[in-house]
């Protein structure tokens, strides 16, 4: 399954790629600062009807040198540590949790939490002075008890408030290999919980490992606040996951991420793809939690505009001129870990009209309408989840099948090859399937968690080249 991971991984970055066509990571390094890119799909659109209209808006994390200039780390390992942990599973949860240590500079802040039917803090949050007492620390953790997941993750978020500031990346690293069953426990609830964490600026990571946890829980609580889910078929695989989601912590450029795009009147907004968003009449609110370095980080919004607003320019003879039609404003604010201030980006997305089939169709923007599509497929597999979910399982193969066909069409239109990995990713969710008989089967269960994992790193766009 890792091997999987890293493919799916290599395609989200593959697909960041084919966007990244408007500002190179250099000239991001050289400015230390975020780049926006407000771009349309289409920018010219067919004159005198009603369509809708995508455009993408996209931050740009700069160039992160590994030399110590980058942010400090406040964050919470918190460890299941119930009965089903035994064995290798624990052993293993140990290792990475203190192979990961190393990754860290002595004055980043850590504190150890673990539970079952308890919660316990081994480690207060403090400083990393003494790796090698915090690695002893964490061999003594044994299983036993059940799961106290929520309780786990409020212990973690209380560790991190105490040292809570602008210049802190703040992150609760969880770990889990079984259903929550003491506490809170519905995804509902745990979303609620990410939720504030993420107003807080506390982003939580969440490690299933197995198939006996509950991953829309645990992909609600890592979406909602910001963070990373992984899902970890094996124990054996623990330490190169740890290692990447650190890898992931230590890259953070910008925090506090928030992004308001104002449509203008007549313009109706129509959803928003590619993270959780407000649209209260004109205005679209969404905050992006984190930016890495050299990562992407966008959201897609879809607009619907009346066909009398969709006028194409014309001159004396009467002859189409390309006339700018505003369709969005739009505003970023954020804090650079590096300079440690906020900072503020503005950007435009415009548009004109033209009679002309031609020239509307030569007018496209592959990258924006390649992610476009990525997203709008994330929509598909989760409508095959739902049906997984209903015991449907012929409607769910079906609907994983098309969303495949419908990736692979796209890749040749949109000319981005990496749509082609995301349609094989369809068609591994469809083989995992094949033959199976009923939703309770542990390949129909691997095939969920799946699902769930290509979704989020879809959405989230967590993954960068």
């Amino acid at each position: 399954m890792l091997r999987g991971i890293r493919t799916l991984t290599m395609v989200f970055a593959a697909t960041m790629i084919c966007s990244a066509g408007i500002v190179s990571a250099r000239e991001a390094a050289d400015h230390q600062k975020l780049t926006l890119d407000a771009t349309p799909g289409f920018s010219v659109l067919k004159a005198e009807e009603k369509q809708q209209a995508w455009m993408r808006v996209a931050l740009t994390g700069f160039h992160l040198k590994r030399t110590g200039e980058r942010a400090p780390i406040n964050v919470a390992i918190v460890l299941d540590r119930s009965g089903s942990m035994q064995g290798e599973k624990i052993q293993k949860a140990r290792e990475a949790a203190i192979g990961a240590l190393d990754l860290l500079r002595h004055d980043d802040i850590v504190s150890i939490i673990a539970y079952d039917s308890d919660v316990n803090v081994l480690v207060p949050a403090t400083k990393l002075t003494d790796k090698q007492q915090m690695a002893s620390i964490i061999r003594a953790i044994q299983p036993g008890g059940n799961t106290a997941l929520f309780g786990g993750v409020s212990k973690g978020a209380a560790e991190v408030r105490k040292f809570m500031d602008e210049k802190h990346v703040n992150r609760i690293i969880l770990l889990s290999d079984g259903l929550a069953n003491v506490g809170p426990s519905s995804p509902g609830e745990l979303g609620d919980l990410g939720t504030s964490l993420k107003k807080e600026n506390i982003s939580v990571s969440t490690l299933g490992l197995g198939l006996g946890y509950n991953e829309d829980l645990m992909v609600q609580l890592a979406a909602r606040s910001g963070g990373n889910h992984q899902f970890i078929e094996n124990a054996s695989e623990l330490a190169d996951i740890f290692r990447r989601e650190f890898d992931d912590v230590l890259s953070v450029v910008a925090q506090s991420v928030d992004l308001k795009i104002e449509i203008p009147e007549g313009i109706r907004p129509v959803r928003v793809l590619g993270n959780a968003a407000d649209i209260n009449g004109q205005t679209v609110v969404t905050r992006l939690s984190q930016v890495y370095s050299d990562q992407q980080k966008y959201v897609v919004v879809e607009v619907e505009i009346p066909a009398d607003l969709a006028h194409a320019a014309v001159d004396s003879s009467g002859t189409e001129i390309p006339k700018p039609t505003l369709l969005a404003t739009v505003n970023a604010t954020y804090v650079n870990m590096v300079s440690e201030k906020s900072e503020t980006l503005s950007g435009a997305v415009t548009v004109s009209f033209s009679s002309s089939d031609g020239k509307v169709k030569a007018s496209v923007n592959n990258a924006v309408m390649a992610d476009v599509v990525a997203l709008v497929a994330s929509e598909q597999n989760k409508l095959a989840t739902e049906l997984l979910d209903r015991g449907d399982l012929d409607g769910c193969r079906k609907s994983l099948e098309e969303n495949a066909r419908f990736l692979n069409t796209n890749a040749d239109k949109y000319a981005c090859p990496s749509l082609k990995e995301l349609a094989e990713s369809n068609l591994d969710q469809l083989g995992r399937l094949k033959d199976v008989s009923s939703k309770d089967a542990p390949a129909a269960m691997g095939a969920r968690k799946s699902m769930r994992l290509y979704q989020n790193e879809s959405d989230s766009q967590q993954s960068k080249p």
